[in-house]
């Protein structure tokens, strides 16, 4: 597991709370994704599970820390959402909670990590609630949501929530340009704003692959918008994740909005903004807001209903930008 510069501070502050008798047994952790929370939970677990800890540090020489380094220590358990699904079930919360009322298998403490807790079911949820509200000696919680408003209150009532942030722009760029020395730095600023700060998240999207599927979507989009073909858009919208290629024409669509509203200096794909000016141009403000709240709502479906056909959502959605663009008001 990777670590990062500006979860130092951060992982101080938990590790101390613990030290001093004051840490909580439910974390709950708000941070936007691809901005280190696994690594930082990931330590932190490290250190709980640790049994011979040296200050702050876990050991990395006991046995539980040859464990967790292998990836098999009995008592740290990982809820994730299953491959294939959406959502974390009420059964692998089920299957959880008959695991930990046991007594932990190396006598020290037990650690449950749930990486994606805005997953769990309702039902996923209230099963959780008795044991994380008295859970068994020397056991901990470490959960981490992105959007805190989608738990339950029952589930927030009973943690300590703990806001991660995105480190300061000069650091992750810093970081980015350790990891990819001749990165161009117009393209690690963009990559920064596309992922909300993240710089996990950014280096990601600068990998050549997706860096040019964004190069490909903003494209053709310009000659779909020219054209007045946008169903020649789909290809680049129906990819594997089309969450991701959502995310880039919606923001594109509020660059254009910024434009309109004579706020051109905070648009963030500033290496397109030939498209921004065309789309910009090519909509009123009242159609172009309401394009943009179509596409977040088609990002809603794909993110919420389960067997949704991807490519025909996107189509339908496609070819109503299409008909918009064919009325008289154009």
């Amino acid at each position: 597991m990777n670590w990062y510069p500006w979860l130092n501070e951060p992982y101080r502050q938990m590790i101390a709370a613990y030290q001093s008798g004051r840490g909580h047994h439910a974390l709950l952790l708000h941070s936007i994704s691809g901005n280190g929370a696994d690594a930082l939970c990931y330590g932190v677990s490290r250190w709980l599970i640790c049994q011979n800890r040296d200050g702050m540090k876990s050991c990395g020489e006991c046995h539980s820390c040859r464990l967790m380094l292998a990836g098999t220590h009995p008592d740290y358990h990982v809820i994730e959402v299953e491959k294939g699904k959406s959502t974390v079930s009420v059964d692998a919360v089920r299957k959880l909670i008959e695991t930990l009322s046991s007594h932990a298998q190396q006598g020290g403490s037990k650690v449950v990590y749930i990486p994606s807790t805005d997953a769990l079911t309702d039902a996923a949820a209230n099963a959780l609630l008795k044991t994380l509200e008295e859970p068994a000696k020397d056991t901990y919680f470490l959960l981490v949501s992105e959007k805190q408003e989608n738990l339950l209150a029952t589930i927030r009532s009973r943690c300590l929530s703990h806001f991660l942030p995105a480190p300061d722009s000069q650091i992750a760029l810093y970081w980015l340009q350790k990891q990819k020395p001749n990165l161009v730095m117009d393209n690690a600023v963009t990559a920064l704003k596309l992922c909300q700060g993240a710089p996990v998240a950014a280096l990601a999207l600068l990998d050549d692959n997706l860096w040019q599927k964004r190069a490909a979507l903003c494209h053709n989009m310009a000659l779909a918008l020219q054209n007045r073909d946008m169903l020649g858009l789909l290809p680049s919208l129906n990819i594997d994740d089309a969450v991701m290629s959502l995310n880039w024409l919606l923001s594109l669509l509020a660059d254009a909005i910024k434009v309109q509203q004579g706020a051109a200096q905070f648009c963030i794909n500033q290496d397109y903004s030939a498209q921004v000016m065309q789309l910009a141009s090519m909509m009123n403000r009242t159609q172009l807001h309401d394009i943009y709240e179509q596409w977040l709502y088609c990002r809603y479906q794909l993110l919420t209903v389960s067997a949704l056909n991807q490519e025909l959502l996107l189509a339908n959605q496609l070819l109503q930008w299409e008909a918009l663009l064919a009325s008289p008001s154009f």
